[in-house]
């Protein structure tokens, strides 16, 4: 089974690739100079350090359910570029060990930010595709000190048909 895994990957990485190039041509190679990235991506709407890579993130929201991350290596070429509000991407972020700066370089910054002073924490949402089939949103909620304490995924609320619950 892992041999099949290890076939399918490239295949999978390219399709990624693809997927994220959008109408605007060829996808984008790894290898791809950082320039290059640029001018088909834009300008990125927040940039990590991720020891010697970048990372540079291009989120679609706030409604939107993808935050693209173009990692880039230190001889300015890339090396990926991933669809992040993943349920894979989530399970990184693990209650009691992820910090926030972490979760940043998971999966990039919320699309709402709740505060609630009491227990003082910071909820962080990020609307997504689940399983790319449902509209999601995982909270994150992130205590005074940076830690991430637990998350939480349901339904968007805001993608919720107004007739929702009603008898």
């Amino acid at each position: 089974m892992p041999s099949l895994f290890l076939r399918a990957a490239p295949a999978a990485s390219a399709l990624l690739l693809a997927a994220c190039a959008g109408l605007g041509g060829p996808a984008l190679a790894p290898g791809a100079p950082e320039a290059e990235v640029l001018a088909r991506l834009g300008q990125p709407t927040h940039v990590y350090q991720d020891g010697d890579a970048r990372l540079l993130e291009y989120m679609r929201g706030p409604m939107g359910q993808t935050t693209d991350m173009a990692r880039i290596g230190a001889d300015g070429r890339l090396q990926s570029l991933t669809q992040v509000l993943t349920t894979e991407s989530f399970a990184r972020i693990v209650p009691g060990v992820t910090r926030q700066e972490q979760v940043l370089r998971i999966v990039g910054a919320p699309s709402e930010v709740r505060v609630y002073r009491h227990p003082g924490m910071r909820a962080w949402n990020y609307p997504y595709r689940e399983s790319n089939v449902w509209d999601s949103m995982m909270t994150i909620y992130i205590d005074d000190t940076g830690l991430v304490r637990r998350l939480e995924n349901g339904p968007d609320p805001r993608r919720m048909p107004s007739h929702w619950g009603k008898g």
